[in-house]
């Protein structure tokens, strides 16, 4: 038996699942996107994600599918219904179904649609041995603060990592680490965390977000900078963010390892402190 799905307040199985071709989420990438992660059934850091789709759906002017209450209970009826211990919950809302054409139809009811995948996130490998990256030049538009689903140059840049022989690819412009592909980018100088302010060219990552409190809370000095690949290879650490890996370490850049190749304390200790606090439920 597949998946339970979620397209436009109804719960279907996955084969059944589907919007039209005439969508401006196919036609125009007019649409945003949220992932929720779950761990022992429960949603994490969901009010974050929430409060980051209304701002997606502000700056796109786009209408909300339906009440914040309504949103939470499909979340938790697809997780019932799914069996869903450990994965995620992926949602995307379109400005709807329409005639092709460049303006915002008007009278259009926005499309919602929502499914599970499993995933391991707590007991990921990758933390163990940390990942690999490469960096590659950023070619996005300019608003990637807004989590939306136009994601070909992500998917451009996942895929020369993978060409290559690694995990994922950090971007760069005029010189300067932007983010990963699909997460955040940090390194570790002296003791020191550091990542892009936020700002137009970078994700809000709710993940990031949870950090920089988590970091608070136990004195771990984080700096809000620019900085280039050439401080990324000299790193004493750097990891990754991310609702579905959470903080992931980042041990080899363009071929130079990072902390002689394995996770270093600092990346250890803010992964170990996010999934104590995401397992509280």
């Amino acid at each position: 038996m597949g998946r339970i799905c979620y397209v436009n307040g109804n719960f279907v199985p996955e084969q059944e699942a589907k919007v039209s071709v005439f969508d401006r989420g196919f036609l125009f990438g007019d649409g945003v996107y949220e992932v929720t992660p779950v761990i022992k059934g429960k949603l994490v850091d969901y009010p974050a994600h929430i409060e980051r789709l209304g701002r997606s759906l502000r700056e796109l002017k786009m209408a909300w599918p339906c009440t914040e209450a309504e949103l939470r209970a499909m979340h938790e009826e697809l997780v019932k219904k799914n069996n869903l211990t450990e994965g995620i919950i992926y949602m995307q809302v379109t400005r709807g179904v329409a005639d092709r054409q460049f303006n915002f139809p008007k009278d259009v009811k926005s499309t919602l649609i929502a499914f599970t995948q499993v995933m391991t996130l707590v007991d990921n490998p990758n933390a163990r041995t940390g990942i690999k990256v490469i960096t590659t030049p950023d070619i996005r538009w300019g608003r990637r603060d807004i989590k939306t689903v136009m994601l070909l140059a992500s998917v451009l840049g996942k895929q020369e990592a993978v060409d290559k022989g690694v995990t994922d690819a950090w971007m760069v412009q005029d010189g300067k680490i932007t983010e990963g592909t699909s997460n955040n980018a940090f390194i570790v100088k002296d003791g020191k965390v550091i990542t892009r302010p936020l700002s137009n060219d970078i994700l809000p990552g709710c993940t990031r977000r949870a950090l920089f409190r988590l970091a608070k809370e136990h004195g771990v000095e984080i700096v809000e900078r620019l900085f280039t690949p050439e401080e990324a290879h000299a790193a004493d650490e750097a990891f990754i963010t991310s609702a579905s890996q959470f903080v992931m370490p980042v041990t080899e850049i363009d071929g130079k390892r990072i902390g002689g190749g394995q996770p270093g304390p600092v990346s250890r200790k803010m992964r170990e402190l996010f999934l104590d606090e995401a397992q509280k439920g």
